[in-house]
C-alpha cells in the first residue's frame, strides 16, 4: 500500500461495524430490489420462474438474489414451500 503525500493525513474508509449498521436499508419505492420484495410479500408469494421471468434474469440470479441481497444483507426471513406448480417463496 503507498504512503499518503507528506502533509495530508491518512484517512480511514472502514464500514461501520455490522451492529451499528441498519438492518434494513431505506429502499428506492421502484427499484428492481422493491418490485421483489412486493413480489415475496403477496399472499401466493412466488417462485424462481416468475422471479426470473419479471426481471430478465436467469434462475441462478434470483437464488443468488435470495440469498444474499434479501437474506444476508437485508437480514429477511425468507421461506419456501412446495406447491404444485414449483417451489413458491415468500417473505416470513
Amino acid at each position: 500500500m503507498p504512503k499518503p503525500a507528506p502533509g495530508k493525513p491518512k484517512t480511514a474508509k472502514r464500514r461501520a461495524p455490522a451492529q451499528n449498521r441498519l438492518p434494513n436499508p431505506p429502499k428506492r419505492a421502484n427499484s428492481k430490489q422493491a418490485k421483489l420484495i412486493a413480489m415475496l410479500q403477496r399472499n401466493e408469494g412466488a417462485t424462481i420462474e416468475q422471479m426470473a421471468k419479471a426481471f430478465g434474469w436467469q434462475t441462478h440470479t434470483v437464488r443468488g438474489v435470495l440469498s444474499g441481497v434479501l437474506k444476508k444483507k437485508l437480514g429477511l426471513k425468507v421461506v419456501s414451500t412446495d406447491a404444485e406448480g414449483g417451489r413458491v417463496y415468500r417473505i416470513a
